[in-house]
């Protein structure tokens, strides 16, 4: 983990334990760290420090400035973090109609944040998902079986034909009791008389034999009881005894009765198969319905989102821009009159009087002695030969400004999709000299007097006394992204080989690499090749008059060719190239001739 981003835990195990404290549970770590955040279209990502804790997301300016209070805070009870699906280092937050749009510096640190957030919203004290859990089911468990209940019902008070069904069955079943109760009496009967004749015929058997015939004196057997006996035992035969009950009759009606409750059983099951069908068919229609009403409630929602969250990241350049490029190119001309009338009104303003040493003119004959003198000498070469070569007859190049002495031509140049078009100025301008106007040009003194699409810029590294290595943002003008520079910028004076031919002064910048001045997320790094070539021609003056500057002409060659890297629209690109380069070659010979005008020429 960085230095920037830590844990901030209570500084014990026993402490970093889950502990109850009005009725939230305390124990989840304090998490912190640097975050780049959209602030807004002018100002992009700005980084900022961000505190995650006890369930709230808070952001500060620095964090130095955290005891002043936070800029800002999200509850992160009902809280959505989205990971975007192409920035692997962006995640977004929102809480209803706000939005925070952050940027980790890599990868795992965004994981990082996400999990401790989710760390931090599964803390059962801000709403589990294990409670939540619970009381959801509750909740609707109670709402299905009140909504069955009464869909059931009046689903009975329609179906006549299941109702009577019913009462059928009512009817059986007290048919069915009542004939349970007389079986029921039947065999109770049964069963009391066989007892009773149990106990008749052992006693009869005991009567037999005292009874035994005895033997008279005169020689007779006695038989007088036999016939009493033999009642007694066969008293109880006749079946009309037990209360005169039809058994047979009975169990018929018994089975009449159980094959008519089967028979009702079968129809109320039928019926109620069919009523489910229904039941089912209305279920699906309001399925149906619930379905297309919250599809139309999320499309509202977005259409919302993306009404009011316009000017987000996700209208900003990019392969996956919600803004079409009609839109982009729209947007970037409003931004570009915007930042024009801006310009006129502090251009009187930030025109100080300021001037800087000249280096002595044979510094500028050669490329120095420096670690990258061979890369200048050779930049310079290909410039002296092929930036002044005449363009007219040249079907690649397209004149496409034209406005007095000045004319820019295009060639219209793509790879991978990406605009290089390189461009090419000549301009004459009076009463300057090739020298001042390079000097202008190079001297980062008076950039901000003339260039006004800088940011800021900063020397990274002086080579000599005449290269540097300058670093330098350039304003952002949405929905395209910021684009920043690293260049080396070299300053020559090239002698004519022909004494009736003018020197050459010219200033080449291109890219190049420097460790103090890497790469950024915020900015999109473009490279960059430009020369201005510059040659003074000198009219001879009247009589035995000094040379003046209306005696003096400024012959400017101007050829830039740019990756601006990025997924900018070729079509925005091109109208922009168009638009602004005559803009800036006449504000900064305009400048060149203000701050000459009335100072000896500097030849």
């Amino acid at each position: 983990m960085s230095d920037n981003q830590s844990w901030n835990s209570s500084g014990s195990e026993e402490d970093s334990e889950p502990r109850e404290e009005t009725g939230n549970l305390v124990g989840v770590g304090v998490f912190s760290g640097v975050l780049s955040k959209w602030t807004n279209y002018i100002h992009g990502w700005q980084d900022r420090w961000v505190v995650l804790k006890n369930n709230t997301l808070s952001y500060y300016k620095s964090q130095d400035e955290t005891e002043y209070g936070c800029r800002g805070s999200l509850c992160l009870s009902k809280a959505v973090v989205t990971p975007h699906e192409f920035d692997e280092c962006r995640l977004d937050i929102s809480v209803n109609d706000s939005v925070w749009y952050l940027r980790a510096q890599d990868p795992e640190h965004r994981r990082l944040w996400i999990d401790s957030i989710e760390l931090h919203r599964a803390d059962p004290g801000y709403g589990s998902e294990s409670s939540l859990g619970r009381h959801g089911s509750m909740l609707s468990l109670t709402s299905a079986t009140s909504g069955y209940s009464a869909t059931s019902t009046s689903s009975f008070k329609k179906g006549h034909s299941l109702r009577e069904k019913l009462a059928e069955m009512e009817t059986f079943r007290d048919i069915l009791c009542r004939q349970v109760d007389t079986l029921q009496k039947y065999f109770d009967g049964c069963a009391d008389g066989v007892s009773k004749d149990e106990l008749q015929r052992d006693k009869i058997v005991e009567d037999d034999e005292d009874d035994f015939p005895s033997t008279r004196t005169d020689g007779e057997f006695l038989h007088n009881s036999s016939n009493s006996a033999k009642d007694k035992l066969f008293h109880c035969s006749n079946p009309k005894a037990v209360n005169g009950i039809d058994f047979k009759g009975e169990a018929i009606t018994f089975k009449a009765t159980t094959a008519g409750i089967l028979a009702t059983l079968s129809h109320c099951i039928d019926l109620m198969v069919k009523r489910e069908d229904s039941w089912q068919k209305r279920l699906d229609k309001e399925m149906e319905k619930r379905r297309r009403i919250e599809e139309s409630y999320k499309s509202a929602l977005n259409e919302l989102k993306k009404k009011s969250h316009f000017g987000g990241p996700d209208y900003e350049e990019g392969p996956n821009s919600l803004i079409n490029e009609e839109e982009f190119f729209d947007a970037v001309e409003a931004a570009l009159d915007r930042q024009d009338k801006i310009e006129q009104c502090q251009t009187e303003k930030t025109r100080i009087q300021r001037s800087s040493p000249l280096p002595p003119a044979d510094v500028f004959s050669s490329s120095g002695s420096h670690r990258l003198s061979e890369q200048v000498e050779e930049m310079v070469q290909s410039h002296m030969t092929y930036s002044l070569q005449d363009v007219g007859g040249d079907a690649n190049w397209q004149l496409v400004v034209e406005e007095g002495e000045m004319k820019v031509y295009r060639r219209e140049v793509e790879e991978n999709g990406i605009v290089l078009d390189p461009l090419k100025a000549t301009h004459s301008v009076k009463g300057v000299t090739g020298h001042e106007v390079c000097h202008y040009f190079w001297d980062t003194a008076y950039r901000n007097d003339w260039e006004t699409t800088i940011e800021n810029f900063n020397i990274v590294e002086t080579l000599s006394e005449n290269a540097v290595i300058v670093y330098q943002t350039h304003k952002r003008v949405w929905p395209a992204s910021q684009r920043d520079v690293l260049y080396l910028s070299a300053m020559r004076k090239m002698v004519a080989s022909n004494e009736s031919d003018p020197d050459t002064w010219l200033v080449c910048n291109f890219s190049v690499d420097h460790h103090d001045a890497q790469p950024s997320s915020r900015c999109v790094r473009a490279k960059i090749n430009i020369a201005m070539i510059c040659q003074t021609l000198v009219s001879p003056p009247e009589g035995n008059k000094e040379i003046s500057r209306d005696n003096v002409l400024c012959k400017i060659t101007y050829v830039a060719n740019v990756n601006p890297g990025g997924w900018a629209p070729a079509s925005v690109l091109r109208a922009v190239a168009k638009r602004e380069y005559p803009k800036f070659l006449k504000r900064f010979t305009s400048y060149v001739q203000e701050k000459t005008a009335g100072k000896p020429i500097l030849f």
